[in-house]
């Protein structure tokens, strides 16, 4: 295994958080007026630096590193999820983005206020908080746990507690003091970043292996296949067309994560055109990692390798940056994990932040006091932010212990919340926007229903094997029947 950061390692990391701390500088100079402001850099982002910063915030360090590991063992088809997405979004830019600027929304669930009333956008709001710091605890915890790897060569408790303080610490460089415009800049340098680092790794890799022809290893292999007809893929043409396209829906369109920087936009037109772009450039940049994961296969090909550090599953790209990654170049992957982890992170921070002052706590000040003033809701906006943080950080310490004393994985379940919570929500918008049924009544019971009956469809549940995107269609479609059952 490898000895740790030489010195040029240690020198490309420290230019990194250089560049961090002289562009959260200049990016949070400008006067904060308003938690409008804060949130929605009142619409003045342009459009381009929007869709780089979806790109980035759709990237984490799990993806960094389980892209590769994907195409490793597998072949090319994850690349479908990538279609279905684009799908998704062409159907989110014409139906509820336009709702969105029509309301002037500063969070999604917004539109729900306006259909059936205060508590529904509250209760969608508290849904989404619950999921993102389960699922954002978790993401940050597997960020740490690379960085803390390739950093400390060891996963210690006192070097993970470094590790998440380093990515919480750079992502609050920026959420913190100049809100969601500054988070979409910063996203501009880690997507450039992380693409860097991805492209330097290709044409690495693709050259050290020398005079071995690459594309007749993975054709006698079967690894390039690119798309799955078959009925019970993964990745087939029926689950992409179904349930991961309505997870694709509630991802692009109905998660304030993602959501906050479309909603940045000057106007519906841009904001439906940085969500096309976004993907249209993400495809070749997964296509980059499934490229990584391929080579690597050639590169091992029946190599005996031990996907194991400290008790933990690792993707065979980390355990190509431990034992075989080059000074220089392992700093510049470990920048560029760091850059996904911090992209994920930081627009966390303010997307939960934003639904709390927006969604809970201003129309609750505003009743108490209706003289509350905006640059109290600027300082509560930032307080949020800065909480946030804490409560992920804790969040990540928590899957620490968890992952060591708990044979259940809270991970794999922590991961997959988001998505219980989606089916709700998808249905509970669905209803709203294509029907005239459904209350306030029924929306918390829609809400419970979609995430109940994904919970129920899990294996350690009841037993029942189903594939995941079956069980979002059944949670959406129980979401959705529950908010029929009564007329606006």
């Amino acid at each position: 295994m490898s000895n740790g950061f030489s010195s040029l390692d240690w020198l490309v990391f420290l230019a990194y958080f250089l560049i961090l701390a002289i562009s959260s500088y200049l990016f949070s100079r400008e006067k904060i007026n308003s938690s409008r402001e804060y949130f929605t850099s009142a619409n003045q982002m342009p459009m381009f630096a929007v869709a780089i910063s979806i790109l980035a915030t759709s990237q984490s360090a799990a993806t960094f590193l389980g892209v590769p590991e994907f195409s490793y063992s597998h072949d090319f088809t994850f690349i479908g999820f990538y279609f279905s997405a684009l799908l998704a979004v062409i159907f989110i830019s014409l139906v509820f983005v336009p709702k969105f600027y029509e309301l002037k929304v500063v969070t999604v669930y917004e539109l729900l206020e306006n259909r059936y009333g205060t508590s529904a956008k509250k209760q969608a709001g508290i849904m989404f908080l619950i999921g993102r710091v389960m699922a954002s605890g978790a993401r940050l915890y597997i960020g740490a746990l690379a960085i803390s790897m390739i950093l400390f060569l060891d996963i210690g408790f006192v070097h993970m507690i470094l590790s998440i303080f380093i990515l919480v610490f750079g992502a609050l460089l920026y959420a913190y003091f100049g809100g969601v415009k500054s988070v979409i800049l910063s996203d501009v340098i880690q997507a450039f970043t992380y693409v860097g680092a991805g492209v330097i790794v290709l044409f690495y890799l693709y050259h050290s292996l020398g005079e071995i022809n690459v594309l007749e290893v993975l054709e006698q292999n079967s690894k390039l296949k690119f798309i799955d007809a078959s009925f019970d893929g993964k990745f087939g043409l029926i689950g992409l067309l179904s349930g991961w396209l309505l997870l694709n829906i509630a991802a692009f369109g109905l998660d304030q994560d993602m959501t906050q920087r479309v909603l940045s936009c000057k106007n519906k037109n841009d904001a439906s055109k940085s969500l096309i772009l976004s993907i249209l450039l993400t495809i070749p940049i997964v296509l980059i990692f499934l490229g990584i994961g391929a080579l690597l296969f050639v590169h091992y090909q029946s190599s005996e390798i031990v996907q194991n550090f400290e008790g933990e599953k690792i993707s065979v790209f980390m355990y190509y940056i431990l034992n075989e990654m080059p000074d220089g170049l392992r700093a510049l992957v470990t920048v560029g994990a760091i850059a996904a982890a911090l992209s994920s992170t930081n627009s966390v921070l303010g997307a939960m932040a934003s639904v709390t002052i927006e969604d809970l706590y201003k129309p609750y000040k505003l009743k108490q006091n209706p003289n509350s003033t905006e640059a109290h809701f600027v300082k509560a906006s930032r307080n949020a932010v800065l909480i946030f943080a804490v409560v992920l950080s804790l969040m990540a310490i928590v899957s620490y212990f968890w992952q060591r004393y708990s044979e259940l994985s809270l991970i794999g379940f922590a991961l997959g919340v988001m998505a219980f919570a989606y089916t709700g929500l998808l249905g509970v918008f669905f209803s709203a926007v294509f029907t005239k049924r459904g209350s306030a009544s029924t929306v918390p019971f829609a809400l419970a229903g979609g995430f109940l009956t994904v919970l129920a469809l899990q294996p350690y549940s009841f037993g029942i094997t189903i594939g995941f995107s079956w069980q979002i269609v059944l949670g959406t479609l129980v979401s959705f029947l529950v908010m029929q059952v009564k007329k606006a």
